[in-house]
């Protein structure tokens, strides 16, 4: 019985290991744009960055890198699908251990961040920024207003560090902020 348990754990570890994230349904959605980054992909930036042994937030990126399992960024400017980001967020939220780190309300959007503990009290394995309620003509491309940001990151997360990898990504600068909140 043991040998067909084990048998079955193993037949079952590949599908387990390439599940896919609940926010992936927006990677094919009209009037949605994504850009996922894979581990292999940051671990090159991350090689890449290393070179420049003078440039602190260089190394501080190429340490983050290769942690990091993968980023994934969701876009719209569809009120709809924003909607239905916001609670696909919500009930993925409760359905993990997730907690709210720190919360921007303003006149121009609001801005959640939500983190997953990671191995100490400076590292998270799983770092959830929404952007919601966009109301800034400058958050934009050419004439695209944007709705919402989803911002997922994954693996093991220095929060110290983490203005090296919005600087290097161009990813939203409320995230050098989040290690700072703490």
């Amino acid at each position: 019985m043991k040998k067909a348990n084990l048998f079955f754990t193993l037949a079952l570890l590949p599908f387990i290991a390439l599940s896919q994230s609940v926010f992936d349904k927006y990677d094919d959605m009209d009037h949605v744009g994504s850009v996922t980054i894979n581990q292999n992909m940051i671990r090159l930036a991350g090689n890449i960055a290393a070179f420049d042994e003078s440039d602190q937030d260089a190394q501080d990126f190429a340490d983050i890198a290769q942690g990091l399992n993968g980023i994934k960024v969701f876009i719209t400017q569809d009120p709809g699908i924003s909607e239905d980001m916001g609670a696909t967020v919500k009930a993925y939220l409760k359905s993990s251990t997730l907690e709210e780190l720190m919360r921007v309300k303003d006149k121009d959007a609001t801005v959640k961040f939500y983190v997953k503990q990671g191995k100490d009290e400076d590292h998270v394995s799983e770092l959830l920024l929404f952007v919601s309620d966009i109301d800034n003509p400058k958050i934009g491309i050419k004439n695209r207003k944007f709705e919402s940001v989803l911002v997922s990151m994954t693996g093991d997360i220095d929060l110290n560090k983490i203005g090296a990898l919005t600087n290097k990504l161009n990813l939203p600068e409320e995230l050098n902020s989040a290690g700072k909140s703490k």
